[in-house]
């Protein structure tokens, strides 16, 4: 086989040696723009993992660059003049420059042909250097990569550019841990990512807001007066040591994205195809990973190259999807560091910094530095008045009057099972045994305040006087066998009403004989063909709001310990928030603020009557996830509204208003909208949303970006994850009294780590 590899990067390079040296009768050619000393940058890191990779995949190449790492473990973030240190995570830096060489040498000790100073513009351009018939072209040429441009309908390629400014600056100073830095001026907040990558080196990476950036009159800055900017603002950082340049210019982060990995005989291979933040990893390490992933897949498929590329995309393309989701949520946090500079405390702080990406959770950084994540949860129990040695998730949580024993909610979840609104033993046994499996709180399905508000014929209800007694059989039962709380979700279905019960056809309109008439803000139907809803009068505002009281003052009396208002997911109250289903031109629509007036009407409406100790929850979607709709910056709005009408805790979900949402699935892929919330409004959260593990819901505690976590579907699978997390952690109840399953008090327990 004839192999062409356009650019000589670590990836390119690697791909040539891993080629020729398990297939040594190719022929394999590297073609790179540059000259052999020329690089931009200064160090490159791995992580440990990284390395066992590139270790298994060629022992030879792995001796050559370990040779000369510089290796540590620790990570120190600097934040309001203190230092907080982990350890035990593994790193390895190298100057770029370095690593070139001893890829190039490596790469000619295999046999390959490298020819430097070569410029390809296309793929027809290869027949200029006598490489027209490869049967191979490997297209590593970077970012912009000519070869994926010159196929661009093929390769699919997205590039964003991220919102900070960033620039990579070098250092004579040694730092003694992977550093960060983050300190504000005049101009705004200066993030800074240092490491060592060899002796009396260090890579200096400055990064603030586009704001910062140009007050500070960076916009047109030289590369020399970039560095005297940043020597003079960091001065005491540097300790003294000048900072080196080096194509050091002030970017934006390019990501990119490729639809498809491979056309004909090109294939795409590192900064080509994907880039991930440097926050979250180096470009490096996944061109490498990319170069042993190609190589296996054409060792697995010798005589079927297309079989091979194949392989190749399906293999790489969901690792890199994980880091790159990963890596947007990691940029975020540093886009948008301000948010936690002044909020959080220095260890809370950097605990934040290091689970930011969500891909380290509480339980990682325990086995990597216990006796960090022991100091986390020390100050966390001390502030929550808890035992010390207990985790974030079994401290308690007080709103208003209400004492919840522990941080972990069941989410509402529809049964579609009631009897005209009635709930029956479904539900006790549904609700019931998840009180009894060690939950702090119980919040029961969506409960419609009319019958004309309910999603489907099977959902609950307290529109009826008759509907207080077989809610007060729940939650009798759950107050008696359990410490848990337990309150109901309020809701009026509104454009998304009258449909079949799910296993009869999930969203299906009922037919009209079935179907009762549906209120929204706007006369528009949830599914293009759907039902066409009324517009809201006044006389129906007023109706709806009265409903809703009704049915607060009968949660009273069925004993509920707390309402949750629901305002999210495209039902009543949510499609009056949303610009995308809400279309009135009268004072109830238009700005958020006149969007907002009759949920709020709602809100107030209901605390009037519900009792002031008890506290009143409020659901909201904080992005519709589509184009011109509900935004994050939204949801801060309603949020402090919310606070300021008496609202005690916000419980940030998303999506469900529009049909052609795109919402970007995955673990704890709600948790930074519950975060934002809490920060920027100052109110307390819930944060719901692919939250299954007791590593993930004390991650969301301890960093901060929620007060209790919210979880369904691992509920729905096992009533007594609480329990069975509480046993995974190594804790034991401490019963306060003697425990019976039912009597003439209520038990209580608290959650203690065994000695």
């Amino acid at each position: 086989m004839r192999v062409v590899c356009v650019g000589g990067g670590p990836g390119g390079l690697y791909a040539a040696i891993l080629l020729k040296a398990r297939h040594p009768a190719w022929s394999v050619t590297v073609l790179e723009r540059n000259r052999v000393d020329d690089t931009f940058g200064f160090g490159v890191v791995f992580s440990d993992q990284t390395l066992g990779n590139i270790a298994a995949a060629d022992p030879a190449t792995y001796a050559a660059i370990t040779a000369d790492f510089a290796h540590w473990d620790a990570i120190d973030v600097h934040h309001r003049g203190e230092c907080v240190r982990s350890v035990g995570h593994g790193f390895a830096g190298l100057s770029r420059q370095r690593l070139l060489n001893v890829l190039a040498d490596r790469a000619r000790e295999v046999g390959v042909d490298l020819r430097h100073e070569v410029t390809v513009d296309g793929l027809a351009s290869l027949a200029d250097h006598g490489l027209a018939d490869a049967d191979l072209v490997i297209a590593a040429d970077g970012l912009n990569s000519r070869l994926r441009d010159d196929q661009a309908e093929h390769f699919q390629p997205d590039v964003r550019f991220e919102a900070n400014r960033f620039t990579w600056l070098g250092t004579t100073r040694q730092f003694p841990a992977f550093t960060f830095y983050f300190k504000a001026n005049a101009h705004g907040l200066w993030r800074v990512h240092a490491y060592n990558y060899e002796a009396g080196r260090s890579t200096f990476i400055v990064e603030t807001t586009e704001a910062a950036w140009r007050a500070a009159g960076l916009a047109d800055a030289t590369e020399a007066e970039t560095a005297a900017y940043c020597e003079a603002l960091f001065a005491e950082e540097l300790e003294g040591h000048p900072l080196l340049t080096n194509r050091s210019i002030w970017r934006q982060f390019p990501t990119v994205r490729c639809g498809r990995w491979w056309h004909g005989n090109v294939v795409l291979l590192g900064d080509a195809v994907h880039t991930a933040h440097f926050s979250i990893g180096s470009g490096t390490k996944l061109a490498m990973e990319d170069a042993i992933a190609l190589a296996d897949a054409l060792d697995a498929h010798p005589t079927d190259r297309d079989a091979a590329l194949t392989a190749y995309q399906a293999d790489r393309q969901r690792a890199v999807a994980s880091t790159q989701r990963a890596a947007a949520v990691s940029l975020g946090w540093f886009e948008d560091t301000e948010r936690y500079v002044d909020a959080l405390a220095p260890l809370t702080f950097a605990y934040s910094l290091l689970t930011r990406s969500l891909r380290i959770t509480h339980a990682n950084l325990r086995q990597r530095d216990p006796a960090f994540v022991d100091r986390v949860d020390a100050a966390f129990a001390e502030a929550a008045g808890a035992p010390q040695g207990v985790p974030p998730m079994f401290t308690p949580f007080r709103l208003r009057e209400l004492e919840l024993p522990n941080r972990i909610v069941v989410s509402p979840m529809c049964m579609y099972s009631a009897d005209d609104g009635a709930v029956n033993d479904w539900h006790l046994v549904h609700l019931g045994s998840r009180a009894v499996g060690g939950a702090g709180l119980i919040i029961a399905e969506m409960t419609d305040v009319q019958a004309e508000g309910r999603i489907s014929p099977g959902c609950a209800g307290l529109y009826r006087d008759e509907h207080v007694a077989p809610w007060r059989r729940i939650t009798d039962f759950v107050h008696q066998v359990s410490p848990a709380k337990i309150g109901v979700q309020l809701a009026h279905a509104g454009r998304k009403g009258a449909t079949h019960r799910p296993w009869h056809g999930k969203g299906a309109p009922l037919p009209p004989d079935e179907a009762w008439p549906l209120l929204a803000p706007s006369a528009l139907p949830f599914l293009p063909d759907g039902p066409v809803p009324k517009a809201m009068d006044r006389a129906d505002m007023d109706a709806v709001r009265d409903d809703f009281v009704r049915a607060a003052e009968r949660a009273e009396a069925a004993g509920f310990d707390l309402i949750e208002l629901h305002m999210a997911h495209g039902y009543l109250l949510s499609s009056f928030l949303s610009p995308l289903s809400n279309l009135r031109t009268d004072g109830y629509g238009g700005p958020l603020s006149q969007r907002l007036r009759f949920p709020l009407e709602v809100f107030a409406a209901v605390r009037a009557v519900w009792p002031a100790h008890k506290p009143i929850v409020v659901r909201i979607s904080a992005t519709d996830w589509v184009p011109g709709g509900f935004t994050p910056d939204d949801a801060v709005a309603v949020a402090r509204a919310l606070k300021a009408a008496g609202a005690d805790a916000i419980d940030v979900s998303s999506g469900g208003n529009h049909v052609d949402q795109r919402p970007r699935y995955g673990r704890l892929y709600q948790t930074p909208f519950a975060e934002r919330v809490r920060l920027e409004a100052d109110v307390p959260t819930l944060a719901v949303g692919g939250i299954s593990s007791h590593a993930d819901a004390n991650s969301v505690l301890a960093a901060g970006r929620a007060d209790l976590v919210v979880i369904g579907r691992a509920h729905l699978e096992d009533p007594y994850w609480t329990h069975h997390a509480a046993r995974d952690q190594g804790l034991r109840p401490q019963l306060a009294q003697p425990y019976q399953v039912i009597g003439d008090f209520t038990p209580r327990f608290d959650w203690l780590r065994d000695p």
